[in-house]
């Protein structure tokens, strides 16, 4: 089964930085996308951004500018700068792709909470 572990969530002042890992296990077969939504209390989860295998980026508009996403293999990090008080969220990875013989897989970590302090 396809596992996701996230870390590297903390809390933090406003302006800041954090850096959050995610490791991919369990793959039989290949990973088109990995990428970061984030939740906050009474709010819908929303993408922050993603990275295709070729390497291709997509941010929201509200990170443009101040995170980051690469991947390395199984591995998806965010780099968030500037930090806001509204950045404060559960943040979740997540991995699409398909199985070896075909099926497809869309697989969520458990999240990790970022909180920003004004």
């Amino acid at each position: 089964q396809v596992q996701l572990l996230e870390s590297g969530g903390d809390l933090v002042q406003a302006g800041g930085s954090l850096r959050l890992s995610c490791a991919v296990s369990g793959v039989t077969g290949v990973i088109n996308v990995m990428g970061w939504y984030r939740q906050a209390p009474g709010q819908q989860r929303e993408l922050v951004a993603a990275i295709t295998s070729g390497g291709t980026s997509n941010y929201a508009d509200f990170v443009k500018g101040r995170f980051t996403i690469s991947r390395d293999k199984n591995t998806v990090t965010l780099l968030m700068n500037s930090l806001k008080p509204e950045d404060t969220a559960v943040y979740y990875c997540n991995a699409e792709g398909r199985r070896l013989f075909g099926s497809p897989f869309n697989s969520w970590g458990q999240g990790t909470q970022v909180t920003v302090s004004s």
